[in-house]
């Protein structure tokens, strides 16, 4: 995909969706701040007059050390930040995934494929909760991924 001069292709690769431009602004929001993970996907969706935003980060090659309490902090934070860029935005979802180990030989495509990421943490956040987003009823943990996490991880 070719660019226009002074666009943000970090954003532009990484917005999609019904509504791609509340993803587009979403993006270029959370992508003007230093992150420790990856943002890999901001996804947004728009029904009647809410909107629903999806954060997908990878949890493998972190840029820096990270522990359960930087983790959660930036996930808190991206959160936060994404509802902040629209106040239509209803909920925001993030996930973690890294990729999914399918072996050698294993079909990768097609009607018997096997998955190619696994989801290590995700998290539901309706607009008034951003503050825990990390944590509550809604978010579910990958005990190995949170193991790793609590002795610091580089992904």
């Amino acid at each position: 995909m070719a660019y226009p001069a002074g666009a943000d292709y970090r954003a532009e690769g990484r917005a999609a969706g019904g509504d791609r431009p509340t993803a587009l602004r979403v993006a270029r929001a959370l992508l003007a701040q230093p992150l420790d993970l990856q943002l890999t996907r901001v996804r947004c969706e728009r029904v009647a007059n809410d909107g629903y935003c999806g954060l997908t980060l990878s949890g493998v090659k972190f840029k820096h050390r990270v522990d359960t309490a930087a983790f959660r902090a930036e996930v808190d934070g991206l959160v936060r930040a994404a509802f902040a860029v629209d106040p239509s935005i209803a909920e925001v979802d993030l996930w973690v995934t890294v990729p999914a180990d399918a072996g050698k030989g294993a079909i990768v495509s097609g009607d018997f494929a096997l998955p190619s990421s696994a989801t290590v943490f995700a998290t539901t956040v309706p607009r008034g909760a951003a503050a825990n987003a990390s944590a509550g009823a809604n978010v579910f943990w990958d005990p190995k991924f949170r193991g790793e996490l609590a002795q610091g991880s580089n992904g």
